[in-house]
């Protein structure tokens, strides 16, 4: 898939592509440069969030080249960033991925707390421990293996 996507949708209409139609191996997409941050994004980068991790679920995605808004008429007052996101052939971690997504949505919509507190509810301390993974990180600290390990323990 070869596109340029309308800025405001193009995080969900990614994510939604990698989950639902796995006919489409290869993307090459021209997003907004914050968006494409968010994409290839690593744990502890300052855009690392639930786009970062449901991409590195399905893909790998790197960013390929930064484009200015002076290449636009009219000219755009974001700058844009030309993706690339190719496929794996199976997911990442073997992890339930309901599970998964569920504890990787409510950790990052508390980012800046710990995991003891932003997980409450879902997982206990204890289980935290046991996948391996310090109560006191943050959902900004977790590789995707990580995440699977903690959906791992609930299931």
């Amino acid at each position: 898939m070869v596109a340029n996507l309308p800025y405001n949708i193009s995080t969900p209409l990614i994510c939604n592509l990698l989950e639902e139609v796995s006919a489409v191996s290869r993307f090459f997409v021209m997003v907004q440069l914050e968006v494409a941050d968010r994409l290839v994004a690593s744990p502890g980068d300052t855009a690392y969030g639930l786009p970062s991790v449901r991409v590195a679920y399905h893909a790998n995605a790197r960013k390929i080249m930064r484009v200015p808004s002076s290449v636009f008429w009219p000219r755009p007052r974001v700058e844009s960033a030309l993706v690339e996101i190719v496929r794996h052939q199976e997911a990442a971690v073997t992890a339930d991925s309901d599970v998964l997504f569920r504890l990787v949505q409510a950790g990052f919509a508390q980012r800046r707390k710990m995991l003891r507190r932003s997980l409450r509810g879902l997982v206990e301390e204890e289980e935290i421990f046991a996948a391996g993974i310090d109560p006191t990180a943050r959902a900004e600290d977790l590789e995707l293996s990580e995440w699977a390990a903690l959906a791992g323990v609930l299931t």
